[in-house]
């Protein structure tokens, strides 16, 4: 009983921090890359792709799940390969090198897009 009321205390208590967690929030810290970041890189690259004229997308938000360490090197982006099965089209961003670490040495995370309709 004493266990049951100690962890419904403990879950109401992190309805407020799981309630204020946004992806705007989400930033880099010295050990893990911030989806904020992540989401960023796709937004550079889909304006300079939308700027070369061919088709109009918007980023829509990467997974929320998703945790990554820290990248060492500058990201990049591309389009995702259609070998990986997506149905959807979606920009992969590509960590080089991650900061040493006991998880991963590279990483890449795929960021949905949208592909707005054209104007009349």
């Amino acid at each position: 009983m004493l266990r049951s009321i100690v962890f419904i205390t403990a879950l109401t208590a992190c309805i407020p921090c799981l309630a204020s967690w946004s992806l705007e929030t989400d930033r880099s810290t010295p050990d893990k890359h911030g989806l904020f970041e992540i989401r960023e890189e796709a937004r550079r690259f889909i304006a300079q792709e939308n700027a070369k004229g061919h088709e109009r997308c918007d980023v829509l938000e990467p997974n929320a799940k998703v945790l990554v360490p820290r990248c060492a090197v500058p990201l990049q982006a591309q389009w995702t390969p259609k070998s990986l099965g997506r149905s959807k089209p979606s920009v992969m961003v590509i960590c080089a090198t991650a900061v040493p670490n006991a998880v991963m040495e590279r990483w890449d995370v795929p960021v949905p897009v949208e592909r707005k309709s054209a104007s009349p």
